[in-house]
């Protein structure tokens, strides 16, 4: 398996087949490249050189590269082939894969699709898309090993052998009752050193962590982050077996859920091909940008609003950039500290109070040791400890403040049904350049009349 070092190796070799045309030579390389290796690769290539070595790829293997592309590259790709080509490829991919593309399918080729599936996976493909996005409903994989209850080892043993082979990441056997529903899980390891006369009911695990297919999907990347699961059942409200989340799908769910969170305060989007259009790049950062923009003009409304307090202490527009910077370090720490507790759980309503009391306090004690800092370097720099108050106190009330909105508005935000992650940044930076500009001009303005 090639390490993400490699990455720029391989792209180097498929360059090079390509330049030379040697099409069966690159064909022949990249059979034996693993598919995220590949993807990673494609996904850095400029659209032609892409679309080249795309056709050199076969359609056994295409299903399994879409799955591991960013959405644009995915849609793009896609939208090049042939109809009936890509209802071969989708075909061959696990229920949860395809529900996963289906959405960004043209309506001709989702149909195609669904009339290519035999009846038991288009009905497992309805029920999965039966349910919304970010669900564990959504997430799941029809496919499971199922066994009923009261039969003996040795006949689940031969049960495995006639099947032949597993579905991925299968840690566990499923046992439903007689009424169909799931009354637990075996795990393999456990089945395997059991007497073959040993009835299955005494290996049952029923105290195993089900997932209802309303769930979100943190709530499931949470579950199997604590409990350290590989798979888990997804089951109805009647206790029937849905089907059933491993390991790989929730990898895959934190690796995006990474990326948002990396991307998302500057407006942008893991799901974006680095080499898509200008125009199309260029209008999605222009709307973040105009954000920034109106944020921008209210802090300088403000500062317009002083300029006769700046003209009788010029040194307070000197002083003005560290206020607004220093609120806006300590906010992020809090906004990044609250952002991840929401994420992961630790953070709720239930309490949000008690993390506000305590960012507060932190506030007012890192606000008292920068006040100080940032009048002692106002008096040795201006010689003016009347200024040195100003900026003192400018610095307190910032910083306690950006603490306190650092708490808020995240839990405000996540409240209105607003990503925290993708707001959040552009909203704290606003409060604290605001409030700092108020704060050392307001207090100046006070005390200069």
């Amino acid at each position: 398996m090639m390490a993400v070092t490699e990455h720029t190796e391989i792209r180097k070799t498929v360059l090079e087949l390509l330049e030379h045309g040697a099409a069966s030579e690159l064909r022949e390389y990249i059979h034996d490249v693993h598919g995220a290796d590949l993807a990673a690769v494609l996904e850095s290539l400029p659209p032609a050189p892409r679309n080249l070595v795309w056709y050199e790829i076969s359609e056994t293997h295409m299903g399994e590269l879409l799955t591991e592309l960013s959405d644009q590259v995915q849609e793009m790709l896609m939208g090049e082939m042939q109809p009936r080509t890509l209802v071969r490829v989708l075909q061959l991919l696990d229920i949860d894969e395809i529900a996963e593309i289906m959405p960004r399918l043209p309506p001709d080729v989702a149909t195609k699709i669904l009339v290519a599936l035999d009846e038991e996976r288009r009905v497992g493909l309805d029920t999965v898309l039966s349910y919304g996005e970010d669900t564990a409903g959504r997430l799941m994989n029809v496919d499971a090993a199922v066994v009923r209850e009261g039969v003996s080892v040795g006949v689940i043993m031969r049960f495995l052998r006639v099947r032949g082979e597993l579905p991925e990441y299968t840690d566990k056997i499923y046992v439903l009752d007689r009424h169909g529903k799931l009354r637990g899980a075996v795990l393999l390891r456990n089945l395997v050193t059991t007497p073959l006369d040993a009835e299955i009911d005494a290996c049952i695990d029923e105290d195993l962590f089900r997932f209802s297919p309303t769930d979100s999907v943190e709530q499931v990347a949470q579950v199997f982050e604590r409990y350290d699961l590989t798979s888990a059942p997804v089951v109805a409200n009647d206790g029937r077996l849905l089907g059933r989340i491993t390991i790989d799908d929730v990898v895959d769910l934190l690796k995006d859920t990474a990326g948002k969170n990396l991307l998302a305060p500057a407006g942008l989007d893991d799901e974006d091909d680095i080499f898509a259009p200008v125009l199309y790049t260029a209008r999605r950062r222009a709307l973040w940008l105009g954000v920034n923009l109106v944020t921008a003009v209210i802090a300088s409304v403000v500062i317009g609003l002083f300029e006769a307090t700046i003209e009788k202490l010029v040194a307070l527009a000197v002083l003005m950039p560290i206020i607004a910077s220093m609120g806006g370090n300590a906010g992020t720490q809090t906004l990044t500290t609250v952002i991840r507790g929401l994420g992961v759980g630790t953070i709720s309503l239930a309490n949000a109070t008690d993390v506000l009391k305590k960012e507060l306090l932190v506030g007012g004690l890192n606000g008292l040791i920068w006040a100080t800092v940032v009048a002692i370097v106002s008096i040795i720099w201006y010689q003016n400890y009347g200024l040195a108050a100003i900026v003192g106190a400018a610095m307190l009330v910032n910083i306690v403040v950006s603490a306190v909105a650092g708490v808020v508005l995240p839990v405000l935000l996540q409240r209105i049904g607003i990503d925290p992650a993708l707001a959040g940044g552009v909203s704290l930076t606003t409060v604290t350049d605001v409030v700092g500009f108020l704060a050392i001009l307001g207090i100046a303005a006070a005390v200069l009349v």
